[in-house]
């Protein structure tokens, strides 16, 4: 079986391709300005404009080390930060893009692979905006912007659904009436461009039997056989698996119903708890900052327990893919936690030697590549995850 990564490499377009990567979150905009040309990859530029919506937004864009932009500036909309980006790469003379990528967190049961946009991949990527109500609205937002802005370029939607849909059904399948199933109410999976652009990171390296712990404000765990996806821990929406930032992770659904029946809560009030309100945020109280957490944690008994519980609902989560896979020969720790927090990689693999798992605390402590020891039976490694590299592969095989 061929992984969804592997396949995109079979036969690469040898044309060389200038590609605009946009990857939209719920209030962040972040790009990247590709030269493609077979396996030969350059990163030209790459930029964000972060805390969108609110008065203390920031902005900045560079070009290798060195930063042509940054600074402090508000955008009200992602719209506004789109045509803010794009003009800074006029100003500095980059070159013109030749295609466009977006990030699609959602692409509904009718999208299931990277696409090029039509209006009917419009329509459909419209109406699964109720699947992902706080990221598809923004990425919507910036397609529009940039079929104005470049009306003759190609636009590709990449899903970080689609490298999940190697599910097989007994995984996908909600333990629901088959009317659901039916009406594409499944297990999705996400952070599926992360764990693509790590399986193209490793190449030969990666093992048949891999777990891949995503780890920032969301986190996931999937599990990766022979380059497939066959489990994760996020189901229908990125609301669910292991606890996150502000998202609860998985709650005994009774939680909800006796929140609807003797909390009066409504609907938005659910999603404000679950999205916003709760992970590490709603255990301490405090933040939903690993390293805040982290160095508070001696003083302050909330946030060690906050950090505490997420390390515990990302080894149970460890534990299930290994028990799928039917052993683990590889463990790989990407996202923003998972690269630069050594305490919470050392949480999560302490008790985690009935796997073979062996840390090396120095190696872990300084972030290497390899954090595992020479002689542990399962290796343990940190790989820098780029998703926007990555929707910049797809877009030159698919435009």
């Amino acid at each position: 079986m061929v992984g969804i990564a592997q396949a995109m490499e079979i036969g690469p377009n040898s044309q060389k391709r200038t590609i605009l990567a946009l990857n939209s979150g719920s209030s962040s905009l972040k790009l990247g300005l590709y030269s493609l040309q077979g396996a030969n990859e350059e990163t030209l530029a790459t930029g964000a404009a972060e805390a969108l919506g609110t008065k203390d937004g920031r902005v900045w864009m560079q070009q290798g080390e060195k930063f042509l932009l940054k600074e402090n500036r508000a955008f009200a909309t992602s719209r506004e930060a789109a045509d803010f980006l794009t003009k800074t790469l006029s100003v500095h003379s980059l070159p013109e893009p030749e295609v466009i990528g977006h990030r699609i967190v959602h692409g509904g049961p009718r999208l299931r692979e990277h696409v090029r946009i039509t209006p009917e991949v419009l329509k459909d990527l419209e109406a699964a905006t109720v699947f992902a109500p706080i990221h598809t609205p923004p990425a919507l937002e910036v397609i529009r912007f940039a079929m104005e802005r470049f009306p003759r370029l190609p636009n590709v939607a990449c899903l970080d659904t689609a490298f999940h849909r190697t599910l097989p059904e007994h995984a996908a399948r909600l333990p629901l009436p088959a009317r659901f199933w039916q009406s594409g109410i499944r297990r999705y999976g996400f952070h599926g461009l992360s764990c693509e652009s790590i399986v193209h990171t490793l190449g030969p390296d990666l093992a048949g039997k891999t777990v891949i712990a995503h780890l920032g404000n969301g986190a996931s765990v999937t599990a990766v056989k022979e380059g497939c996806s066959i489990e994760t821990t996020m189901g229908l929406t990125p609301t669910g698996g292991v606890i996150m930032g502000t998202r609860s992770g998985d709650l005994d659904p009774g939680v909800l119903l006796h929140l609807l029946r003797d909390e009066a809560y409504d609907a938005q009030q659910l999603e404000q708890l679950l999205n916003h309100e709760a992970g590490l945020l709603g255990i301490s109280g405090t933040t939903n900052e690993m390293r805040s957490l982290l160095e508070s944690s001696a003083a302050n008994t909330s946030a060690r327990l906050a950090v505490e519980m997420f390390c515990y609902s990302v080894r149970k989560a460890v534990g299930a893919m290994a028990a799928v896979l039917g052993g683990l020969e590889l463990l790989v720790f990407s996202g923003g936690i998972g690269e630069h927090a050594a305490a919470v990689r050392a949480g999560i693999c302490s008790g985690l030697d009935y796997l073979g798992i062996a840390l090396d605390q120095e190696a872990n402590g300084r972030h290497a590549d390899v954090i595992s020891t020479s002689g542990s039976r399962c290796s343990v490694r940190v790989v820098p995850t780029d998703e926007d590299l990555q929707i910049a592969r797809h877009c030159s095989q698919l435009a």
